[in-house]
């Protein structure tokens, strides 16, 4: 079974200073958190790598990353494949508004994958370290797809604690679950802070303490081929239900749909619980903080220092 990891890596990171923060290095080579990615991708199973970018970000991307992959890629045996997010990339009879200024979230994201996409495939953040441990569970999964259950769909969940920015406050999809470990709820969750007594959410100066030990998104997320079409039928109904006003800054998330396909009925969502320490390039100051770490897990021997020799 062919599996194929999508990585999003359109967005240029405001918070981190105008840089495109997905392509900063930090690794003892110059790598970069992707490379990281792709390693532990490819030392799962996985077979395909999908780079979601934008146009007028290609040529850093191929300089900082993407040619090199090609490379490695090519010697493993493994494809690569491009897509792109545009801000005018929409449903047929919808216009752009003048006033947009930016692409329409990560669903659309996902969605321009729908050329070049047709195995099960497994979706992250270009700026999140996941852990090697959430990559076999989801690989795991994706190959036991199976057409006749198109809807049966997974996600990496990370415990709160373990994701937490020292830097600053964090958006988190707060997860719930049943007795079996299957997502009932998705709560889209922005705000949240480290405390000394685990985790709040901060409004106006004002701290609501959460459950510290509760399951997160990471946007993270094992999909069927058959969910891109329900993507797209989801795309189109986000232009319908909002206003000329809200829908120059509304956004098409990943995880608030798929929270609506549970909601309705029309998807199951399983969590493979992952006990990996999170961390990425959220802000400018947490770069410091990713080099030390990925320092430290060479030392450990989690890596080699030269990334991709032990493939």
């Amino acid at each position: 079974m062919k599996t194929a990891l999508v990585i999003m890596a359109a967005g240029i990171g405001s918070r981190f200073g105008g840089g495109i923060k997905q392509l900063a290095p930090v690794g003892m080579n110059g790598e970069i958190i992707m490379d990281y990615s792709i390693h532990d991708a490819i030392a799962a199973g996985f077979d395909k790598i999908v780079f979601i970018i934008r146009k007028d970000i290609e040529e850093a991307f191929r300089e900082a990353i993407g040619d090199r992959i090609e490379k490695i890629c090519g010697k493993l045996g493994v494809e690569i494949a491009y897509a792109y997010q545009e801000r005018e990339n929409l449903p047929k009879g919808v216009s752009c508004p003048a006033e947009r200024t930016k692409p329409w979230g990560t669903g659309q994201a996902v969605l321009a994958c729908r050329n070049v996409l047709h195995e099960p495939f497994a979706v992250i953040n270009a700026d999140d370290y996941y852990g090697k441990e959430a990559f076999v569970k989801l690989h795991d999964f994706l190959i036991q797809y199976s057409p006749e259950k198109p809807h049966a769909f997974c996600m990496a969940g990370f415990i709160l604690k373990n994701t937490l920015s020292e830097n600053g406050a964090v958006t988190r999809g707060i997860c719930e679950t049943d007795e079996k470990e299957y997502l009932t709820a998705v709560h889209e969750t922005s705000n949240i802070v480290k405390t000394a007594e685990g985790a709040a959410v901060e409004t106006d100066g004002v701290r609501i303490p959460v459950d510290a030990d509760s399951y997160v998104s990471m946007n993270m997320w094992g999909l069927t081929p058959e969910f891109l079409e329900m993507l797209e039928r989801g795309f189109e109904e986000f232009f319908k239900k909002h206003n000329e006003k809200d829908i120059l800054k509304a956004e098409y998330l990943l995880p608030i749909y798929i929270d609506e396909l549970l909601q309705k009925g029309q998807a199951s969502v399983r969590v493979l619980e992952s006990n990996d320490k999170w961390f990425g390039v959220t802000y400018k100051e947490d770069k410091e903080f990713v080099v030390k770490s990925f320092e430290q897990l060479i030392k450990n021997g989690v890596y080699k220092e030269k990334l991709f020799e032990d493939l």
